[in-house]
């Protein structure tokens, strides 16, 4: 087993230095944040992720999980340093790698022994040759130390970078983690690609081994493939409400096609969160920089931009004003099971909400208090937020209501209970959770995406006919 350094706790970093201990390595996690440092060493995770805190507690206990803020010591005593920092999107699509600069600098003027320096944050291709570099750069010039792959060095210590991007979900992270499909390492050499073959043995999962550079690229590569079929998805979607077909029809249609497969095929407003929106715009900048137009890409961009704010243009259609009505928001994350709030569809459309004068009544079972941050409770522009503990605090009385997030709790609610509840039982559905038929046997005027919509004139009727 390895004494390996993870830099950086958040997603990547976290969830990697938990999963190395819990296979037997002896992992130290580094963080600048003192406090969140000590919230650690007491097994409470600083991100919301299922399994998380169970395995930091056991391995903490166990002597296998160390949490630091001395960097000096947890990279001097390590056999691999894996990078797990943020590479967050720069105004004109491109990744901001400075705080992947700083633990590169930090390696360089600490390490002691042979060190493998494994690159687990997603960046452009070509950076982890700079990166090694750049610690060659910065290394103390005694003599003594050697940066590559060793050819004719007789020097005492041996530098070298690798790359191994992560294919982690968030809410699913950990399983991801420990029962992923494939690990992906890249290296330059047999003694950087036998350490990590030994350092991912524990895992017993199949381990693809390329170059550096190939190892970069797979990573946005799979990224956008899964993004470009998302967009597509919705696109046809629109297109489905046009012509009058009906997209989970069509996505069951296209499942059983092996060529095709049945993930991604679920239409709605839009991919968010930390990989998707960053690494499509960080290829379609990394291919502009090189003369290369990346066209699916960019429409992909542009499709995603757009879907995530077509529930708000519906209803702008149907209703004369949002100022002075309630709007119930159920779901502010990206996605369930997180409290990540990056790119969310929450985030493009309570902004416009707000602006016309909506008072929003807004319910997610971990993501509001991150929501706070951005917009306090209380009066906003020319509306007002307020945060409820439940669905039905956010439905009583409510004139319209916008689902964002498919929560487990949002699911649970019945057609009827938006009947009971809501003073105009008015609902769009960015995540297609309802039968339509049901909503209009209901008397629920319904929303949706790439399907049939339920007009009240529609609702009424339906409603009156069951009832009679």
């Amino acid at each position: 087993m390895y004494k390996i350094a993870v830099a950086g706790t958040g997603y990547v970093g976290l969830v990697a230095g938990v999963c190395f201990a819990e296979v037997g390595h002896q992992v130290t996690c580094v963080d600048i944040d003192e406090k969140k440092v000590e919230l650690m060493k007491k097994g409470i995770s600083p991100i919301y992720e299922q399994d998380l805190e169970g395995l930091m507690r056991k391995n903490y206990a166990a002597g296998r999980l160390y949490y630091s803020t001395d960097y000096k010591k947890a990279y001097r005593d390590a056999d691999a340093i894996f990078i797990g920092v943020g590479t967050p999107e720069q105004p004109d699509g491109s990744a901001n790698l400075s705080y992947l600069a700083t633990v590169a600098r930090q390696i360089s003027e600490t390490v002691e022994k042979d060190c493998l320096v494994v690159v687990k944050s997603t960046v452009p291709v070509g950076t982890n040759d700079k990166v090694e570099q750049f610690i060659k750069d910065f290394l103390p010039h005694d003599g003594e130390i050697c940066v590559g792959n060793g050819a004719g060095c007789n020097r005492r210590i041996r530098v070298e970078v690798a790359s191994n991007p992560e294919f982690l979900a968030q809410g699913t992270a950990v399983h991801d983690t420990l029962h992923a499909a494939r690990i992906i390492i890249g290296t330059e050499s047999k003694w950087a690609e036998d350490m990590l073959m030994k350092i991912y043995e524990p895992f017993n999962i199949p381990i693809v081994s390329v170059s550096r550079r190939s190892a970069e690229m797979i990573k946005y590569a799979s990224n956008d493939f899964l993004a470009l079929k998302i967009s597509y998805m919705n696109d046809i979607a629109n297109l489905c409400e046009l012509v009058g077909a009906n997209i989970q029809d069509v996505a069951k249609g296209m499942s059983f096609d092996e060529r095709i497969g049945s993930k991604f095929l679920n239409a709605g407003i839009g991919f968010g969160g930390s990989c998707f929106p960053k690494d499509t715009k960080a290829l379609e900048y990394l291919a502009r920089q090189n003369g290369y137009e990346l066209r699916t890409i960019k429409a992909a961009i542009d499709v995603n931009s757009d879907q995530k704010t077509i529930l708000y243009k519906k209803a702008s259609r149907r209703l004369i004003t949002f100022n002075g009505l309630k709007v119930a928001v159920l779901g502010l994350t990206f996605k369930p099971g997180t409290d990540d709030l990056r790119e969310a569809p929450s985030l493009e459309n309570i902004p416009l909400l707000l602006d016309c004068g909506a008072d929003i009544y807004a319910y997610d079972p971990v993501g509001k208090e991150n929501f706070k941050k951005v917009y306090p409770e209380g009066k906003v522009g020319q509306g007002a937020i307020k945060y409820v503990d439940n669905i039905e605090e956010a439905l009583e009385n409510a004139n319209v209501c916008f689902i964002f997030t498919e929560w487990g709790e949002v699911k649970a609610i019945k057609p009827v209970e938006y009947k009971k509840f809501m003073r105009t039982p008015l609902v769009y559905d960015g995540r297609n959770i309802y039968n339509v038929e049901e909503m209009k046997k209901l008397g629920v005027e319904y929303y949706s995406i790439g399907r049939p919509y339920v007009e009240i004139s529609e609702a009424l009727s339906e409603a009156a006919a069951t009832k009679n």
